[in-house]
């Protein structure tokens, strides 16, 4: 009863930030008077002057398309030489060298993309200037690119015969400016109040009360006497990892180290930041086309397959497996102060509650930052994450990305239907037409792609098994889970998993900037044909998109494509390793 409760105080809280947030968001998104007008305005007009940039062009798709290529493109080659150059770079007080060129070009496609895999562990591979300017700067600047991106999607349906989409920098500049510097802002406060570190200093080196004795990968031991606390920048990334789908971890355990994580509220904190601006994005789309309704039915849609990955995963770590248990021999129930279930890989001062939520969050959002490994979840309790990933990170997503992920499933589902009933497929007023559909067909369809591709070649190659923690049905796991996670933007990891290898730093890197730009580019193709539409007349034919039966034939075909996509390979990676776990 606690871990119920304690997941529906997360939901509705959620809630209940998201619907004020996406107002707000739109009103700042198309330029409108907010309350930070009159302190961030001045700011605003300032990047444009400063910049050159006319907040009233309006842009064809293309030349959208273009500025949001070149601009990722030079962040992408920017941030690769900060992090191959960073020990001649200053703030570097732990004499840290810099990156191998394959572990930078896949730090920089991930962060530019904003997936945040990590094949390193941040607080003893990056100086305080690469994880400050270089990570936290494309923190801030990736999820505006996707929000600027939704926005101009959104601009297509409302406008009529049209052809311009607005500016896709005075898009990313609001973003930045309203959006995400204010709410980081007060998340990073928040964060440093409950103790998390934001200084410049040295590492601090303590004595270990109990000596303790280490293997090393020669097979010798070493007594160890010292520890080390990394110190850093902290706060200011971690709230902007969360808020921003972002992901990547000062510390190498990510939001299960107590440096990033420390007590009850910072958990709580960070864990509502993960989803609050992709369900704020559902709210915010409803208001900018001038349809509520439109944007609540998209939300539900959302919630119901979050919940019902959330249900999947808090049963099955809560019942454990029959190898935890040992024929009774260890309680999975749980009873006063012992939580039951499986607690392998998890934090005891969170507990399968708050781990489980966390987990369903994070790989719906598009975000990836952990409180638990998910190398240690049961087979079904990791599948149900790697799903959502497969899907497209659509159930909320990343930050825009998400939602208009979803929107190509809409249009999915408004065709199909179309073809049931013998009309021409209409959503949000516009005739769906061919060129539409196709580009609709590859939003849906770019992530299981690639990542079908890329885990195929890779378990191809016999130098993967060197990688994996474990053979078997799991190490498939840990592959599908890996490519699942580049090709989902997400960047969470079965941290067994060893990834730092040439091969799989470029491969993993190539499927996440295919798995970024091609549904980005085809999004805003599909914004550059509505906006020249005109709109179509309500009529009793109509199939409205905005009920319970159209909400119901969305999530049908959301599950519909990702199970067809990815039951082979499902049934050879986590639902073989369930039937061995019962035999």
């Amino acid at each position: 009863m606690n871990a119920i409760l304690q997941i529906a105080l997360y939901t509705v809280l959620l809630i209940a930030l998201a619907v004020p947030f996406g107002r707000f968001m739109s009103r700042a998104m198309e330029g409108e008077k907010t309350f930070f007008s009159r302190v961030l305005g001045p700011c605003e007009r300032g990047i444009y002057k400063l910049l050159r940039i006319d907040p009233g062009e309006q842009m064809s798709w293309k030349k959208y398309a273009g500025c949001a290529v070149a601009f990722s493109a030079l962040s992408l080659f920017a941030l690769w030489a900060v992090l191959m150059l960073q020990g001649r770079l200053p703030w570097n007080p732990q004499g840290i060298e810099g990156t191998s060129w394959h572990l930078g070009f896949n730090t920089a496609a991930s962060f530019v993309t904003n997936t945040n895999w990590q094949s390193y562990s941040g607080e003893s591979a990056l100086s305080y200037f690469s994880q400050a300017i270089g990570l936290t700067v494309q923190n801030f600047v990736t999820p505006a690119v996707a929000l600027a991106v939704l926005f101009a999607l959104i601009r297509g349906f409302r406008r009529v015969q049209k052809q311009g989409l607005g500016s896709f920098w005075a898009d990313v500049t609001r973003a930045v400016v309203y959006v995400l510097l204010p709410l980081n802002l007060v998340i990073a406060l928040a964060l440093v109040s409950q103790g998390v570190m934001t200084n410049l200093k040295d590492y601090q080196v303590y004595e270990l009360v109990e000596p303790a004795t280490v293997q090393q990968e020669d097979g010798t031991e070493i007594t160890v006497t010292r520890g080390i606390i990394p110190m850093g920048p902290q706060a200011s990334q971690v709230a902007i990892k969360q808020s921003g789908t972002n992901g990547g971890g000062y510390n190498g355990v990510n939001s299960a180290s107590p440096l990033e994580n420390p007590t009850p509220l910072s958990n709580l904190i960070e864990m509502l930041s993960l989803l609050l601006i992709p369900a704020a994005c559902c709210f915010a789309f409803g208001r900018s086309i001038r349809d509520k309704r439109q944007g609540r039915a998209l939300f539900f849609a959302m919630l119901l397959l979050l919940v019902a990955a959330l249900s999947v995963v808090a049963v099955m770590e809560q019942n454990g497996t029959p190898q935890l248990a040992q024929d009774g021999a260890v309680a999975m129930a749980p009873a006063e102060g012992y939580p039951g279930g499986n607690m392998e890989g998890k934090e005891t001062r969170f507990g399968i509650a708050a781990s489980a939520t966390w987990a369903v969050y994070t790989t719906a959002a598009s975000n990836g930052s952990v409180n638990c490994m998910h190398d240690s979840l049961t087979p079904l309790g990791g599948m149900a994450p790697m799903l959502l990933m497969q899907l497209g990170e659509v159930v909320f997503g990343g930050i825009g990305c998400g939602l208009y992920g979803m929107i190509g499933f809409a249009m999915l589902a408004v065709f199909i239907a179309g073809l049931m009933v013998g009309r021409t497929p209409e959503y949000l007023g516009k005739k769906i037409e061919p060129f539409e559909m196709r580009m609709a067909v590859l939003v849906c369809l770019a992530t299981p792609l690639v990542i079908l591709i890329g885990s195929c070649i890779a378990t191809l190659l016999p130098a993967t098994a060197d990688s994996l923690n474990n053979g078997g049905a799991h190490g498939l796991s840990e592959v599908l889970y890996a490519y699942s996670s580049a090709g989902g933007n997400n960047g969470s990891a079965f941290a067994g998993f060893h990834a730092n290898t040439p091969f799989l730093n470029v491969s993993i890197g190539l499927v996440m900037l295919a798995a970024r730009f091609l549904p980005m580019l085809a999004t805003l193709a599909i914004a550059g044909s509505m906006v020249q539409k005109k709109r179509t007349a309500v009529s009793a034919g109509t199939l409205s998109t905005t009920n319970a039966m159209f909400v119901g034939l969305l999530i049908f075909i959301v599950v519909l494509v990702g199970a067809l996509s990815f039951f082979p390979a499902l049934s050879l990676g986590p639902i073989a390793e369930f039937t061995q776990m019962l035999a």
